[in-house]
């Protein structure tokens, strides 16, 4: 059942800080609604804190739109030409599936050359090539591994090499997996915790991309019919990318709902956001 705590502050954002820090979740597990805004006054006279009102827990039913509209990200096939009706006329019409939404497919967004830079060789990079090296082994996926450092505490990995499509996976799963893995490996021992992102014929910036694309068109559809869309189970990464392309778009706010790794983002319309 979702709660709601009242909160207030000298501004909206102290107020929906104080919130979150009250009930120690973060902002993408809480929905929120402005219910008054600060006025500073004249001359300190008049003034007037904001108050928020901060919804969390688990979504109740009857809060989810009557009919919601679930937006698939999935990758477009070519549609196999319809056969020519007989003349005879059948005795039964099925009904047509469904048309759902879908992403653009990543492959065919353009984007342009990343220059990583140099490639490292310190002992975080060996670590992470001695690991890799054993487990695409075992995968029987010979790939070059060239590892870059593009900040401090950050590794970039990319993959090169022929078939990497099994290596991605569906939607990037087996990617994930793989970087998961090798970012558990690594930093097992003690010598300072590092971030690992691990690349394949470009696909995070393909997804990113098409994320993005989705977001709007989301968004678009959000303040047309004033009804909220939930997207289909994402990763942190993923939702994050949603939540940055749409927080400043009017008309719309979004948050997160459920666990992972089911855990959905909803666009929800918003009047006050216009």
């Amino acid at each position: 059942m979702r709660e709601f705590i009242d909160v207030t502050g000298k501004t909206e954002d102290e107020a929906i800080a104080k919130a979150l820090e009250q009930l120690g979740l973060e902002r993408d597990d809480v929905s929120v609604e402005i219910l008054e805004r600060a006025k500073s006054g004249f001359l300190g006279l008049g003034s007037c804190p904001a108050k928020v009102r901060v919804t969390y827990g688990p979504e109740e039913e009857e809060e989810a739109p009557a009919a919601p509209v679930r937006e698939e990200l999935r990758e477009e096939k070519p549609k196999a030409e319809a056969p020519k009706a007989p003349e005879k006329k059948p005795e039964k019409k099925e009904k047509p599936a469904r048309k759902q939404e879908t992403a653009p497919k990543p492959a065919a967004e353009p984007v342009p050359a990343v220059d990583n830079g140099e490639e490292v060789d310190d002992e975080k990079a060996q670590a992470i090539k001695k690991f890799l090296t054993g487990l695409l082994e075992q995968m029987e996926c010979p790939v070059d591994i060239h590892v870059y450092q593009p900040e401090k505490g950050r590794y970039k990995v990319i993959l090169e090499g022929q078939g990497l499509g099994a290596l991605i996976g569906r939607r990037g799963e087996t990617l994930d997996a793989i970087q998961q893995l090798t970012s558990y490996a690594v930093n097992r021992s003690g010598s300072g915790r590092v971030r690992i992102q691990l690349d394949a014929e470009n696909y995070r910036e393909k997804r990113e991309q098409s994320l993005q694309h989705l977001a709007r068109k989301v968004a678009a559809k959000v303040t047309k019919y004033r009804r909220s869309v939930t997207l289909e189970p994402m990763n942190a990464y993923e939702r994050h990318v949603i939540h940055t392309a749409l927080q400043d778009v009017p008309g719309v706010t979004t948050y997160s709902t459920g666990v992972d790794p089911n855990r959905r983002v909803i666009v929800a319309y918003d009047r006050d956001k216009k």
